[in-house]
């Protein structure tokens, strides 16, 4: 095995902020989840990516590492035939572009193929049972990615199904874009350990997602928002039980927030199913839009991120956003490499 592998948090110079957990199988068998990405999973054992509560240190950074070891090129000699003969399959509610092409791009890329399923074409709850769908399409595909707006339906789904799922977007949850973010920002920035990532914008999915992988990676997290706009009592709860070491920062004044940060990173102020609150939400955010002025007082060699699309001249201004300092198209191609690694793990493929 590469030794750079064995030890990924030293690799990643990341601290540990989380213990291992332990999963209760289908079978009534507590186990072990899967090792980092390039070790086998024990033949027992079927991990989900539902939510990053449920990964440990050591497995986050094994998969930014085994992305990394993609993206070098280290498996282009057999890279095509990793997953040969593996369907994935998509079930979206919500319109795509990034995430749909993302996947079909890294499951292509390793050999494999993709069926994608809109939602209205599965009716998920209303068409069939989630339990009955679950069950039937763990039939036909190896793997499951699902992009909705209940939590609860990624949940239950993962309950039920004999195939890893995989929540591609959620209400509450963005797990894929988050990860692929801390393998940007360590491109870009260097060692993930003691970076300061600031959110700029209200506590939606991505914001949540972006906490827990700081946590679990050593990040400084940041929410700037408005008074009433931060994270729900729910999830800050769940947080500091799993974190209780680590701070879950909230600040209302978004120029003292960015002050010595690494990476400013905004959503857009209305996330899908939220349209009727458009107009207000404008007016509330306003202050808080990612301009150049906002930029200035970040470190100087600070990034901007945005996991689009944008609205430009509402969280962010062109001028950041086409500016020196944006990453925004390499962030959005990493969202495919990361999922290249995740693919692998949950399938055990790719050991060294």
């Amino acid at each position: 095995m590469n030794s750079d592998y064995d030890n990924p948090l030293q690799v990643l110079e990341v601290e540990p902020m989380a213990e291992r957990n332990k999963k209760t199988l289908r079978g009534g068998t507590t186990g072990e989840p899967n090792g980092p990405p390039g070790q086998p999973p024990s033949p027992v054992t079927m991990r989900h990516f539902v939510s990053l509560f449920d990964l440990s240190a050591a497995e986050a950074a094994g998969l930014i590492d085994q992305t990394l070891r993609l993206k070098r090129g280290e498996f282009d000699g057999r890279r095509t035939s990793l997953l040969l003969g593996r369907t994935l399959g998509l079930v979206f509610e919500k319109p795509s572009l990034r995430t749909r092409v993302s996947f079909e791009a890294a499951i292509a890329r390793l050999g494999g193929n993709a069926i994608f399923l809109r939602g209205k074409d599965v009716g998920l709850g209303v068409r069939e049972s989630v339990s009955d769908f679950a069950r039937v399409i763990s039939q036909y595909v190896d793997v499951l990615a699902v992009r909705t707006f209940s939590q609860a339906v990624v949940e239950e789904l993962a309950s039920q199904a004999t195939i890893p799922v995989i929540n591609a977007l959620s209400d509450s949850s963005h797990p894929c874009q988050a990860m692929a973010d801390m393998v940007t920002i360590l491109e870009e920035r260097g060692p993930l350990a003691g970076k300061k990532l600031v959110f700029v914008g209200d506590g939606n999915n991505v914001a949540r997602s972006l906490a827990i992988a700081s946590a679990l990676l050593g990040v400084e997290f940041v929410l700037t928002a408005p008074p009433g706009y931060e994270f729900p009592a729910e999830f800050r709860d769940r947080f500091t039980a799993r974190f209780p070491q680590v701070p879950l920062t909230a600040e209302h004044d978004p120029r003292k927030a960015v002050k010595g940060a690494d990476v400013v990173y905004t959503d857009v102020w209305a996330s899908m199913g939220q349209e009727h609150e458009a107009d207000q939400r404008r007016e509330v955010f306003a202050p808080f839009q990612v301009n150049e002025s906002l930029m200035s007082r970040a470190h100087a060699d600070a990034i901007f991120l945005h996991c689009l699309p944008a609205h430009r001249g509402e969280e962010v201004t062109s001028g950041v956003l086409d500016g020196p300092r944006s990453r925004v198209i390499p962030q959005a191609a990493n969202r495919m490499h990361f999922q290249m690694a995740l693919l692998l793990w949950l399938l055990g493929a790719g050991n060294s």
